[in-house]
């Protein structure tokens, strides 16, 4: 394991001749995975961890390369580069989804398929975009995350997960956010909210596969209808009747067989 591996908490499992690459959205680490990944053992996982997750070392995120959305995108690359994967399935889920599609356009070899759990290009809304969110909300996120951020994990959890606090994947979510420390969580934030990646939906031209669930209050239906449209490549659109924005965690049992159908399709 080198260096960049070792600084993502790099995990490989399985000896199978394919790929899966797993990466994670904002708030989490690789353990959002959890369910999912005893259903993969033909095949060779990779799972890692986001500079800024609570699992990585604070000292190595580097404010002005985590500035844009691109500086995940140069590590996913970096990852697969040191590990030497000539090609492989990407699941990227929230803004991961956005990071394997740029990093597609620059290695479209590295990709074999695209699948995007609850990905969006842009949060924010405009005169000709709903993506979910007022200015004036993301203003008050990123107020809540400065002023105090224990607080505002108790309450950001459960919105964005579309549960209680005793809910299982509520209480998971409240565990990862809260583990970030919080500069860099606001960091991350003012990244994930503010950025605009409509413009290079047209140049990705590996298959993708969007799947989004039927309520999620931070990414809602007519975001992956645009992604659908808007994409330059095949793409495939299924809306599972799942809620929340971490269907993963919060209903396996619906969404872990959406996803495995889509890893065993052809296209």
């Amino acid at each position: 394991m080198g260096i960049v591996a070792e600084a993502h908490n790099v995990k490989i499992l399985g000896s199978g001749d394919r790929v899966i690459v797993l990466a994670h959205g904002f708030g989490t680490d690789q353990s959002v995975w959890r369910y999912l990944v005893p259903h993969l053992e033909d095949y060779r996982v990779i799972l890692y961890d986001n500079m800024g997750a609570g699992t990585t070392n604070p000292d190595f995120y580097d404010f002005s390369r985590y500035s844009t959305i691109e500086g995940f995108v140069y590590d996913l690359l970096a990852i697969l580069e040191e590990l030497q994967v000539s090609s492989c399935i990407f699941i990227g889920h929230s803004f991961s989804g956005m990071v394997g599609a740029i990093a597609s356009i620059s290695r479209p070899d590295l990709f074999s398929k695209l699948i995007m759990l609850s990905a969006t290009p842009r949060l924010l809304n405009c005169e000709d975009y709903y993506g979910g969110f007022e200015r004036e909300e993301i203003e008050e996120i990123f107020e809540g995350v400065r002023s105090n951020y224990k607080a505002w994990c108790s309450g950001f959890a459960p919105m964005v997960v579309g549960g209680d606090m005793e809910s299982v994947a509520v209480q998971e979510f409240s565990r990862t956010l809260f583990n970030m420390r919080p500069d860099i969580a606001l960091s991350l934030a003012q990244v994930i909210f503010l950025t605009d990646m409509r413009h290079v939906l047209s140049s990705v031209t590996v298959p993708c596969h969007i799947l989004q669930s039927a309520k999620d209050m931070a990414v809602p239906l007519p975001v992956s209808e645009y992604l659908h449209q808007h994409l330059g490549c095949q793409s495939i659109i299924e809306i599972m009747p799942s809620s929340g924005h971490l269907p993963q965690l919060s209903s396996p049992d619906i969404v872990i067989p959406v996803i495995l159908k889509h890893i065993h399709s052809v296209n």
